[in-house]
């Protein structure tokens, strides 16, 4: 590892860092820098802490002074604390980043990486799995939430003209096997016009829509 130089004493810290905020630019420049690189052994010190990561040192180092900088553009004498002290968060700081970063970028890579192929032989990733199975799975609790809230709203909303109505034309009657019947055929099994079955039929929607609406279902 390269040799960094020795740290600032206090008190040349402070009369770096108030030259840096001082009306010579040039001088401000010149001490910004002397602040970042008399701070870099400090770098490479919270960069050892991640050693066992797998990340190559000096990468590290490459982000860590990237937190150094930072620290040195932004510290506050003020607060009374010493510069080092500061820096060696915000370096912290900048490598924990850095690992969150590559950490998302590898989970989603892994998401995209094909695990197989379907019927057709199109590739098919980790991704696309979790994407069906939460879709199917919203779907599902939907759809329940709707025919529980639609049982309900047929016995509560619709008279007995229509509550029959709409259960033979959608084949929801109790011990019925599902089968749909045409408004023709209700008419004739309940001795009405086709026309008027439609205009029973189009009115008990009407109410099971405002009432799944009111239910923030629709």
């Amino acid at each position: 590892m390269k040799t960094f130089e020795q740290p600032l004493s206090m008190q040349e810290e402070g009369e770096y860092l108030a030259l840096m905020h001082g009306e010579d630019k040039e001088a401000a420049h010149r001490a910004r820098q002397i602040l970042i690189e008399r701070n870099l052994r400090l770098v490479a010190h919270v960069a050892k802490k991640y050693a066992g990561s797998g990340e190559d040192m000096e990468d590290l180092i490459s982000i860590g002074t990237i937190g150094l900088i930072k620290a040195v553009n932004t510290f506050n004498a003020q607060k009374g604390s010493r510069l080092a002290t500061y820096a060696a968060r915000c370096i912290d700081n900048e490598l924990l980043m850095m690992f969150r970063v590559r950490k998302k970028i590898t989970r989603e890579i892994s998401l995209y990486e094909p695990i197989g192929t379907d019927k057709e032989g199109n590739e098919i990733n980790l991704l696309d799995i979790c994407e069906q199975e939460q879709s199917d799975i919203v779907e599902d609790m939907d759809t329940a939430a709707k025919i529980k809230c639609l049982s309900r709203l047929i016995e509560e909303k619709l008279d007995s003209r229509e509550r029959q109505i709409i259960k033979l034309r959608y084949g929801v009657l109790s011990g019925s096997d599902g089968t749909e019947m045409t408004q023709r055929d209700i008419g004739k099994l309940l001795g009405i016009s086709r026309s008027y079955v439609s205009r029973i039929e189009k009115k008990a929607l009407g109410k099971l829509k405002i009432g799944l609406q009111e239910a923030k279902l629709y």
